[in-house]
């Protein structure tokens, strides 16, 4: 079993930014892969950013490219989404994960989420 908590989103103006943290109980969290997923009203969930189970490799979606960084600290359990220049449209609810696999992009492969927390980005 690994449980994972989301914090830190909030209410911003664009422009602004956050840092969201992910931290992880139960399973051994090095040995997992983290990502971090966003949905939007209305819309199907979509990929933001991975980092591998080691934190050498990190993956974004192009649209946050530059913005986003995606880091981990396997002492703490915890992974961060450091989130900059925010625009209304990064606005969602972003949910944290966990994937035995080395790295990767896809839902599915991922097995254990977090609960959400909501980012809003005023214009």
């Amino acid at each position: 079993q690994v449980q994972l908590v989301e914090s830190g989103g909030g209410l911003v103006q664009a422009g602004d930014s956050l840092r969201l943290s992910c931290a992880a109980s139960g399973r051994t969290f090095s040995g997992y892969a983290m990502g971090w997923f966003r949905q939007a009203p209305g819309k199907e969930r979509e990929f933001v950013a991975a980092i591998s189970w080691s934190g050498g490799s990190a993956y974004y979606r192009d649209s946050v490219k530059g913005r986003f960084t995606i880091s981990r600290d396997n002492a703490k359990k915890t992974v961060y989404l450091e989130m900059n220049s925010l625009k209304p449209e990064d606005t969602a609810v972003y949910y944290c994960a966990a994937s035995p696999l080395q790295w990767t992009i896809l839902g599915y492969q991922y097995e254990y989420w977090g609960q959400g927390t909501q980012v809003t980005v005023s214009s």
